[in-house]
């Protein structure tokens, strides 16, 4: 990486330090680590490590229809599980994580689609049963073994879950699945207002009460929902199998009251607001909190799930955590939107009692601003925004931030589209930048497995879930990857890969510098014109420890002004390169390599 030879050797303190594994301040236990203070790792099990090939096929015949197990397709199982997970916790825990994330692990329907278009549940949600490992991932003793695995480093383990839908089973006689508006299909009748009259004395989903919905019996007043006989009794808890249970007014159009109400792509939408689907959701989840002593949930579809149901939810799932010895339970709801602002996700947060989100429009500003695409003054503007999130900025500082996903691509295929180059030496760069503010501006940074080893995928979905063992989807294969000569048809867990060992350098200044962790932001200076200067003052309210933080989104070097605290006197380098002094009360001076950063501790003096 020649051309950006300055930028690596300004980070060459940082890159010669070990990385830590945990921070040390928490304590023996790490329950008692703030949720603030994490460092979250995202995996799909099915694409990161196979430790047991027994049971690729999921105990289902060797049919790829029947098992969902085609590793040389995109949208099948590939035979990654909970045994290689736990058999590369080193690896992972090399980066400095500190929390694994990972896609639901619940048993699903192996295969759905329409003959021809097929795919598998290999992602985990198509849930069937929401009581036990899906038998392609392991068993449930796996998973415990997994998490105490997790417990023994220290490590949190959060799991992904849905309460939204569950697999897709519930066809309609119809034979038609266009959405039917609660307008023009009440609960009171059937197939419209003029139809037979149904649920008498039912006061409609408005009212809570289970006498309410005692009285809602018939699900037919929009479509006639009929149930496969081979599946009738599928799906886990019992009570699940019921249609009453679930909306039936064909697939959602994404906005408005289908966006609650509607399938999403067909999935069964489970009607959250019958308070027996919200018992039977407390229980489901609980219970894992109860038997396995989780540390957190991320939460699929969260928006399309009607407010009240969370507000009943969260604070169930809060008590069921506090009753097992865990204090700093993480709860962050999926609130999908690609934008660079925080309007949305504050508003669903405000509305359900959320109380944080997936940080999207963090991944939307990072995108544009470190690929040089937009100025600077979109992430400025983005941050200043964080004051409108329940709770106020400090809000912010639980919100976890992400680059790119398993739905959305990854954030080194942005770079490349937005850049418009396929220059690896800048690709790489920009994509380091990008990985440096997610690690020091706030929020709580979350890596999506792959993305340290330099992948990068071709789009989203399915072409953004590559196998980190060797592959065997020529989709995958045919990319080149940052930072090494490696394909996806190898193994992929190179610990000396520059995007590995910087994210665990990140995390390691992240660590041991609490203004990092929960300092708010203070805006100092942005370009609003073309790439070039971002930078941020951060405090921590306990230690008092004030940062700067300077990035530079352009291809040139900078040399820079930029406003810090009067009582400032000297710098001390933190990561890149601090002048040792300011250059007069209240101003420091800058400079910057191109797709550089630094990152200076004021100090008084």
């Amino acid at each position: 990486m020649k051309a950006f030879a300055p930028m690596v050797a300004a980070c060459a303190l940082l890159l010669a330090s070990p990385v830590l594994a945990h921070d040390p301040d928490a304590g023996d236990d790490y329950r008692a680590r703030p949720l603030t203070d994490e460092v979250i790792y995202f995996v799909l099990p099915d694409r990161f490590a196979n430790g047991d090939t027994a049971n690729d096929l999921g105990g289902y015949p060797a049919d790829r229809l029947k098992s969902g197990y085609d590793p040389t397709d995109k949208g099948f199982y590939h035979g990654g599980d909970l045994k290689g997970l736990t058999e590369k916790l080193d690896y992972i825990q090399g980066m400095g994580v500190t929390a694994i994330w990972f896609a639901p692990i619940f048993k699903n329907k192996p295969v759905q689609g329409p003959p021809g278009n097929e795919s598998a549940g290999y992602h985990g949600y198509w849930v069937t049963d929401f009581t036990q490992v899906d038998p392609h991932f392991g068993t449930n003793a796996e998973f415990r073994a997994f998490v105490d695995a997790a417990h023994a480093r220290g490590m949190k383990v959060y799991m992904d879950i849905i309460a939204n839908h569950t697999a897709d089973v519930i066809r309609y006689a119809e034979d038609e699945y266009t959405y039917r508006s609660k307008g023009d299909y009440p609960f009171s009748t059937r197939g419209g207002p003029d139809g037979r009259p149904i649920n008498e004395g039912f006061a409609g989903d408005a009212d809570a009460s289970a006498e309410n919905w005692a009285k809602l019996t018939d699900p037919t007043f929009a479509y006639t929902p009929v149930v496969p006989k081979a599946e009738r009794n599928v799906k886990v808890p019992a009570w699940l199998n019921d249609p009453i249970y679930y909306h039936n007014r064909g697939d959602t159009f994404w906005i408005g009251e289908s966006s609650t109400y509607g399938d999403f792509v067909g999935l069964d939408d489970l009607a959250t607001e019958n308070p027996r689907v919200v018992a039977g959701m407390i229980d489901i989840f609980g219970s894992w909190i109860d038997d396995f002593g989780i540390d957190g949930f991320r939460i699929d579809t969260a928006k399309h799930v009607n407010p009240e149901f969370w507000q009943a939810f969260v604070p169930a799932m809060l008590d069921r955590a506090e009753a097992k010895g865990i204090p700093n339970f993480h709860i962050f709801g999926e609130i999908a939107y690609q934008s660079p602002d925080a309007v949305t996700a504050a508003r669903v947060m405000a509305e359900s009692g959320l109380p944080y989100a997936l940080d999207m429009g963090f991944a939307a500003a990072a995108q544009l601003v470190a690929s040089g695409k937009a100025p600077p003054i979109v992430m400025a503007d983005f941050l200043e925004q964080d004051a409108i999130y329940p709770g106020g900025a400090s809000t912010a500082l639980g919100l976890p931030t992400f680059l790119g996903n398993h739905d959305f691509g990854r954030f080194s295929m942005f770079v490349r589209q937005n850049a418009g180059t396929d220059d690896p030496d800048e690709l790489l760069a920009r994509t380091r930048l990008g990985h440096a503010m997610m690690f020091t501006l706030r929020g709580v940074p979350t890596v999506y497995y792959g993305d340290e080893q330099g992948f990068i995928s071709d789009g989203n979905d399915q072409l953004a879930r590559e196998d980190m063992f060797p592959s065997r989807v020529d989709f995958y294969n045919d990319n080149d990857l940052l930072g090494t000569e490696a394909t996806t048809a190898e193994d992929n867990f190179d610990t000396a890969h520059p995007l590995y060992r910087l994210i665990g350098e990140l995390s390691q200044l992240r660590l041991r510098n609490p203004a990092l962790k929960h300092g708010l932001t203070t805006i100092r200076g942005f370009d609003h014109d073309g790439p070039g200067l971002l930078a941020v003052e951060r405090v921590d309210p306990e230690t008092h420890q004030r940062v700067l933080i300077a990035f530079n989104t352009s291809g040139e070097s900078i040399i820079r002004n930029i406003e810090v605290d009067y009582r400032a006197r000297g710098l001390v380098s933190l990561s890149g390169t601090c002048p040792a002094s300011v250059a007069a009360p209240g101003s420091v001076q800058l400079d910057l390599p191109p797709f550089g950063w630094a990152v200076c501790e004021l100090v008084d003096r």
